[in-house]
């Protein structure tokens, strides 16, 4: 097992103190004793909590906690996924060199006398591995909710993972949204006389719109997706659900050209906002919506392939998740590099992720009836 010694907590302002580990090839400051303020004893109890998950990212063994985790449900949540990703590492051949986990507690609750704490932590995970010679560094930001309880000190009682690439946009109702949108918004509902290619030329000035013949440039859509993976482009909305939003924006910086049609439940794109509305469409922002728009059959556009497997996906290919295996698609990633065996490697929004393994077996969404759908953009609108 890797050698492993974890620094003192390091606490930033009240509203969003922090908490780092790290693990593998690294060292800093053994852990100070415990602390008197109640205050400062759960903020340890977290510090003691983020440096074994940091180790676990590591060691891809599900830690001894001693414990300090008393969530039954969770701890065998989390043996699970601790397992899944084991025999998948091994079955590729990777090994892990050294995680880094960066905590932020966003969010506090304490009782009155401090017997129950409520944190929201975001997790900062950057994960460095070595895949048949070669070394490759993967990130992402995940968020928990700890419950604590002061019971002769503190404990983690509860652990609730927040799984936002499981939620849909709009969910099953989306189909009645849309109908909403068009009853009530005579703008969304007009019909327009063709489908046409529209290109925000305020929003991205830059872009020159050519008539046909507009090469897909790859490597911008994956540059694109690695400056904007961990924080939202000012230039668009950013939705609460943005995983879509943000692979569209994707597509787009590699010069895939908008086909623009006024109507939310047609064509692919983006207006920005006018008169207090965000005018886009579905296909723009719903991984459902997406997926079915690029199923599509066109000749013209923005458009795809289904290809029938990952290793057949380029920079700049679009993978779309059915957690559930119903044929409603939850979420959307962006290929943006590959391992020592071709495989894809994806960014993603909402959850963000940096050059993670296409799979999903890492997330608290992936579940056994989980399908994928691969998209091969086309090389020429």
């Amino acid at each position: 097992m890797p050698r492993m010694r974890t620094g003192k907590p390091v606490f930033g302002r009240p509203a969003r103190p922090s908490v780092r580990a790290a693990a593998g090839r690294s060292e800093t400051s053994p852990a100070a004793g415990s602390p008197a303020d109640p205050a400062d004893r759960w903020k340890a109890a977290v510090h003691d909590y983020v440096r074994l998950y940091n180790q676990a990212e590591t060691d891809r063994l599900a830690p001894d906690f001693g414990g300090l985790v008393t969530d039954a449900e969770h701890l065998a949540r989390y043996e699970r996924r601790m397992q899944r990703l084991r025999e998948q590492e091994l079955e590729r051949g990777v090994l892990s060199l050294r995680s880094e986990t960066n905590a932020n507690l966003l969010r506090i609750s304490e009782s009155g006398s401090r017997s129950e704490v409520a944190v929201l932590v975001e997790l900062h995970i950057r994960r460095t591995m070595e895949h048949r010679g070669r070394t490759y560094t993967e990130q992402r930001i995940e968020r928990e909710r700890l419950w604590l309880a002061n019971d002769d000190g503190y404990r983690v009682a509860r652990i609730e993972p927040i799984v936002s690439e499981r939620r849909p946009r709009y969910g099953s109702a989306e189909s009645e949204l849309v109908q909403l949108a068009a009853e009530n918004d005579p703008e969304w509902a007009e019909a327009k006389p063709e489908s046409i290619p529209y290109i925000n030329y305020d929003l991205l000035p830059f872009f020159k719109h050519q008539r046909a013949g507009i090469p897909y440039r790859r490597d911008l859509a994956a540059s694109y997706a690695d400056r904007w993976w961990n924080e939202p482009n000012p230039a668009y909305e950013n939705f609460e659900v943005n995983c879509t939003n943000y692979i569209s924006q994707c597509i787009f910086a590699g010069n895939a050209p908008m086909n623009y049609t006024g109507k939310r439940n047609s064509g692919w794109w983006y207006r920005g906002r006018s008169g207090g509305r965000e005018l886009w469409s579905y296909s723009w922002a719903v991984a459902n919506s997406l997926q079915t728009y690029l199923s599509g059959s066109r000749k013209t556009g923005m458009r795809a392939t289904v290809v029938d497997s990952a290793g057949r996906l380029e920079l700049g290919d679009v993978i779309t998740y059915d957690w559930a295996g119903d044929g409603r698609y939850q979420h959307s990633t962006v290929v943006t590099a590959f391992d020592a065996d071709g495989m894809p490697l994806v960014n993603a929004n909402t959850v963000p992720s940096r050059h993670r393994y296409w799979d999903y077996r890492d997330s608290y969404a992936w579940t056994e009836q989980t399908r994928y759908r691969f998209f091969h953009i086309a090389d020429e609108f």
